[in-house]
């Protein structure tokens, strides 16, 4: 009999680690546009800081991101067995505050005298351009942020995710659903520390002793592309929170998404193209209007002192 309740328990467990196997698959296929966008966003996060503090901000993002993962995890399950109607808000929520942070971005970047005095980045770029200045407190600000970004990306990864497993029980989905966030959030940030020390790695390989004309060539290469990588991540990762943060917005709103999917139909086969451009620029709207009414407060408050 023992041996027999042995061999069931390892049937119950390979039949429930294939369905978390299919499952998993499934949500990593799902989420791999956001994954994308996550990777330029976070990266792009590090832009700006020194060279030596670049994988201590990467490592406290990615302690952050796992505390948001442990979170965000249960918290799905919960919500999605107790209150599932209260999983779209919240991601409409994000999705407004991702459309007002890429907003703020591109403001700033165009026309900074819109926006209000803001002195606590400038004593951030001061200390920058100081040697002697200790930047661990200075960076805990930029850390907050990205953390913040993090938690509403990796909030709709387990909620795409958690959306592919309709009908498996509560157990394969917590088992799937942790997969998912652990890979992720190692894959990522992985990733990130990978990029932002290119060109360290370029400069090694040219100041190597005994390095051939092929590896100088190869760390020259490698050194000036890392600064042009970081612009174009930058870039990306502004405009993925537009296509984020509209993609969210159009997907919670009933007929929003119908206009959207009307309006894309109409260009054939460039219709999944046209829909995400069409998420995007309402992104930028909706976070424009966001912003004019927080810099309107924001003024306000400044006048009122």
């Amino acid at each position: 009999m023992a041996g027999g309740s042995l061999l069931m328990l390892l049937d119950d467990i390979s039949v429930l680690m294939d369905d978390v196997s299919v499952m998993t698959k499934v949500a990593a296929q799902k989420t791999a546009g956001v994954l994308g966008d996550d990777l330029a966003l976070n990266a792009e996060q590090v832009s700006g800081v020194k060279p030596s503090r670049e994988l201590p901000v990467v490592w406290a993002v990615a302690k952050g991101s796992f505390v948001n993962k442990l979170i965000l995890v249960p918290a799905a399950l919960l919500i999605s067995y107790f209150i599932p109607w209260l999983i779209t808000p919240l991601l409409m929520l994000g999705g407004l505050f991702l459309s007002f942070e890429g907003a703020e971005k591109v403001v700033h970047k165009f026309w900074p005298k819109l926006l209000p005095h803001d002195e606590e980045q400038e004593a951030r770029f001061a200390a920058n351009a100081d040697d002697t200045v200790d930047l661990v407190e200075m960076e805990k600000e930029k850390v907050k942020g990205a953390i913040r970004t993090d938690f509403i990306l990796s909030a709709e990864i387990v909620v795409i995710s958690l959306g592919t497993m309709v009908g498996a029980n509560l157990l394969d989905k917590s088992i799937a659903l942790s997969i998912i966030a652990i890979a992720v959030t190692i894959g990522i940030y992985g990733l990130v520390g990978a990029i932002v020390k290119i060109d360290d790695l370029g400069l090694h390989m040219m100041q190597k002793q005994g390095a051939s004309n092929a590896t100088q060539k190869i760390g020259q290469l490698l050194l000036s592309a890392a600064p042009k990588l970081m612009k174009v991540l930058t870039i990306v990762g502004t405009i993925a929170m537009f296509l984020v943060g509209g993609g969210i917005i159009v997907h919670g709103i009933n007929s929003l998404e119908h206009a959207v999917e009307d309006l894309a139909d109409l260009t054939g086969v460039f219709e999944g193209l046209s829909a995400n451009l069409l998420n995007g620029a309402i992104g930028l709207v909706i976070g424009l209007v966001i912003l004019l009414i927080v810099t309107l407060i924001k003024k306000g408050r400044s006048a009122a002192h």
